[in-house]
């Protein structure tokens, strides 16, 4: 049976939070995921813990928050790429991720080599 954009996205979001969990050791409080042509974009809420939100009041803290949030993510960056080729059958062509800490969210975005939106909807 084919599957629906939102089935994609749901699985994506989980798997990303069970990564989170197993990797980082703790998960987001959300995780949204959006297909969009050739891109994969995940929203993720609830990074930061109250500790790093204390150390991001000052800008050498919130510089030391944002490279070690980033250096982590960007460590599993390879996991992350198998992940999402092993969900979409689509190879990662590129990954680019930011923190923004003063919301606390994290945006992921994986450009596939393929519209794999279009993927979905020819079926």
């Amino acid at each position: 049976m084919k599957k629906s954009k939102g089935v994609y996205e749901a699985e994506i979001s989980k798997a990303i939070t069970q990564w989170e969990k197993d990797f980082l050791g703790r998960g987001s409080l959300s995780v949204k995921t959006d297909i969009l042509r050739d891109m994969i974009i995940i929203n993720l809420q609830g990074i930061l813990t109250p500790a790093e939100y204390r150390v991001c009041e000052t800008s050498e803290g919130l510089l030391n928050i944002k490279r070690t949030r980033s250096e982590l993510v960007e460590s599993g960056q390879d996991d992350l790429n198998d992940l999402i080729y092993e969900i979409t059958g689509v190879k990662v062509s590129s990954f680019h991720s930011d923190l923004s800490t003063v919301t606390g969210e994290r945006v992921i975005v994986f450009k596939l080599e393929d519209n794999f939106e279009k993927m979905i909807n020819q079926g």
